[in-house]
């Protein structure tokens, strides 16, 4: 029987090779396959081997070039053909990024598995604009949630009563189409509307730009500015901590 290969399951970091890690690098420059999305940046996907077959898998908005099964079913054949596969996503592969499930995919058919870790933004972004996730003064606690589930859905998996009581810092990935339903929720269920919200956009990227307000006032400044996702949403204390200066560069 021939030899399976590798499957890599990579993040790329918050976009932009400075953040990218070492290991990331080294098995992409030996990959003979990179199924590849948007979310890794333009200056990452320039940079990719030229003697490598590169699969466009992206999701953008309502259109996805590959559903997430078909996705997990090209790495398993190419994998099967004894060719080292890499999976690049954006941040890291194992928040919000489905590599638990990509995972859970390669293991039932006894393909070996790599994980390289790669740094999220969901940290690295707010903290380019000197947003920490967490302060002494205004947060023991970070909690990392995705936006992309309709807070309203009787199915949620997410707590919301539990969130908008908490005292620390919420950071939401994926949330710029339902950001006015998850700032009403909060509100609604405790949640002082006065709390400062930040939506960082494109992080760490040359057309990085930063929105500013509260739970009352942020949905209709995003509107207004035409705030487009990929978008980091934080809200808490540590917002109040920002001034508009980048204080990590790209």
């Amino acid at each position: 029987m021939d030899k399976k290969g590798t499957v890599y399951l990579v993040g790329s970091g918050p976009g932009g090779l400075s953040l990218m890690t070492k290991r990331a690098r080294e098995v992409l420059d030996l990959a003979d396959v990179i199924l590849y999305d948007q979310l890794p940046g333009d200056e990452i996907l320039a940079s990719l081997p030229a003697h490598a077959e590169k699969v466009d898998v992206g999701k953008y908005g309502d259109h996805h070039t590959r559903e997430q099964d078909e996705i997990e079913q090209l790495m398993v054949s190419y994998a099967e053909q004894g060719r080292s596969v890499v999976r690049l996503k954006g941040g890291d592969p194992f928040l919000f990024g489905r590599g638990g499930e990509e995972l859970e995919t390669l293991r039932a058919h006894n393909i070996s598995v790599e994980v390289v870790p790669g740094v999220t933004s969901a940290i690295a972004v707010p903290a380019s604009v000197g947003i920490p996730v967490t302060h002494r003064k205004f947060a023991s606690q970070v909690t990392i949630l995705t936006g992309n589930e309709d807070p309203t859905k009787e199915e949620s998996a997410i707590d919301w009563d539990w969130l908008a009581k908490s005292r620390g810092t919420i950071v939401i990935l994926m949330g710029v189409k339902n950001l006015r339903k998850i700032a009403k929720f909060l509100v609604d269920h405790g949640m002082n509307a006065a709390t400062p919200v930040a939506v960082i956009e494109r992080g760490l990227r040359p057309d990085q730009r930063e929105t500013i307000g509260t739970l009352e006032t942020i949905a209709e400044r995003a509107q207004e500015r035409k705030v487009r996702p990929p978008a980091v949403i934080v809200i808490g204390g540590v917002v109040s901590l920002y001034t508009g200066e980048h204080v990590i560069p790209w």
